[in-house]
């Protein structure tokens, strides 16, 4: 027992990071040698499985039990954190468009992909945003509706703003600490999922992913490191006046690492939620900004779309000139917000950006199939680049506010403030 117990905290002691990466070795160890050992898989799978299935609940109760405590808390922040996921976005899609002048690709067709909802236009697109916003909020939880569970979560912490007493909102905020406290304890467990998810992907794809389509796969990977690396630090540069690049690296290293392997923001929500806690973030302010960027800050979705897209006309030998070029940014922007936070969201909106130069849904299909293809590295980046920056944003909008008040800013942005690293 005494053995055990040190085990334990040694483990506990031991950072985050070490332990993922350790997981991740692990994990690619055993996929190339031991495929067979498919039980290793299960981790990965009860990983994001638990992440999936307390998220929409956390979420929910964080929401309500802010408002409903009511200080005027969402105030030109939330404006900030909106603006900079938009722009972001849209520029992110200005760098896939470039990059696909630069280095136009084509594609070789497999058999067409399936899929049981594709949006046909940008307006059944935001069509299917209002719907699923005011639907069943029991049912937004269930299935992991982000919109919904924010529209009602909103308009119930809302209204017991106005008639809860202190012990309905101290039971609330109880009730969402608890579910806080339980996430904790799933992601202290991460090591271990991550190493079942890599064994998974090693295991079943080997390293075979970098040949077929490399160049394309190249072009993807290089324009969301861009956007990473160059286009998301010169934004926060502009709204902070300070590097960014800690700031960066720092939720790249402890958001993108998890999002990367789960592959899917909305079950990396509980994790962001938790970098932002340890950043010093007012948690009423991320426990409404971080869900909302798990819908509409998809800066990886309208690079995958733009550039799938344009593959998709150059293979038909559709010229495509600037003007039209310009209006696939904004559709791809758009487009993107409605992407699911699940892995492969974003695929199922290529066939819409493909009508706009006319390409019909048969072959846009064959294009979403390649994108499955290559997914296992194209969507685990996307998602990284989405997830990373949700936080990324939200802090940038909250360290703006600081600046402005002459509040002490963290070590890591050149102020004195320690955080929990």
């Amino acid at each position: 027992m005494n053995t055990m117990k040190k085990i334990i905290n040694v483990y506990n002691s031991t950072s985050l990071i070490i332990r993922i990466v350790c997981g991740l070795v692990v994990g690619a160890v055993l996929g190339l040698i031991f495929p067979g050992i498919t039980v290793v898989s299960i981790l990965g799978d009860l990983f994001v499985g638990a992440l999936k299935a307390v998220a929409p609940v956390l979420v929910f109760f964080l929401v309500v039990s802010s408002l409903s405590r009511g200080k005027e808390k969402l105030d030109s922040r939330f404006g900030t954190v909106i603006i900079l996921y938009m722009v972001s976005t849209l520029l992110a899609s200005v760098t896939a468009v470039a990059g696909s002048f630069l280095f136009p690709q084509t594609l070789k067709f497999t058999q067409s992909a399936e899929a049981e909802v594709v949006p046909h236009g940008i307006g059944e697109v935001l069509s299917n945003l209002l719907v699923n916003m005011v639907s069943n909020p029991i049912g937004s939880i269930v299935e992991g509706r982000y919109i919904g569970i924010l529209f009602w979560a909103t308009i119930f912490g809302l209204c017991l703003k106005h008639i809860a007493g202190d012990s309905t909102k101290h039971m609330l905020s109880d009730f969402s600490e608890a579910i806080s406290k339980s996430v904790r304890w799933i992601i202290n467990l991460a090591p271990f999922g991550i190493m079942g998810l890599v064994f998974t992907n090693v295991s079943t794809n080997g390293l075979s992913i970098f040949t077929d389509y490399g160049k394309l796969l190249l072009l993807l990977v290089g324009c969301m490191l861009f956007v990473a690396l160059v286009v998301d630090p010169l934004i926060a540069f502009v709204v902070l006046r300070r590097n960014p690049y800690p700031l960066i690296l720092r939720c790249l290293r402890e958001s993108g690492i998890t999002a990367f392997f789960t592959r899917s923001s909305a079950a990396n929500i509980p994790v962001n939620m938790d970098l932002c806690e340890r950043l010093g973030l007012d948690e009423d302010m991320y426990s409404v900004s971080i869900p909302l960027g798990a819908t509409i800050n998809m800066d990886g979705a309208a690079i995958t779309i733009a550039i799938m897209t344009l593959a998709a006309a150059n293979t038909m030998g559709v010229y495509v000139d600037i003007p039209t070029a310009l209006l696939l940014c904004v559709l791809s922007t758009l487009g993107a917000c409605g992407a699911s936070g699940v892995a492969g969201g974003s695929l199922l909106l290529i066939p819409m950006a493909c009508s706009l130069f006319g390409i019909s849904q048969d072959v846009a299909m064959q294009v979403v199939g390649v994108g499955f293809i290559i997914g296992v590295v194209q969507d685990s980046l996307e998602t990284a680049l989405n997830s990373s920056g949700d936080v990324m944003f939200a802090a940038t909008a909250e360290y703006s506010k600081w600046i402005k008040e002459g509040r002490d800013l963290p070590t890591f942005l050149g102020g004195n403030l320690k955080l929990d690293i």
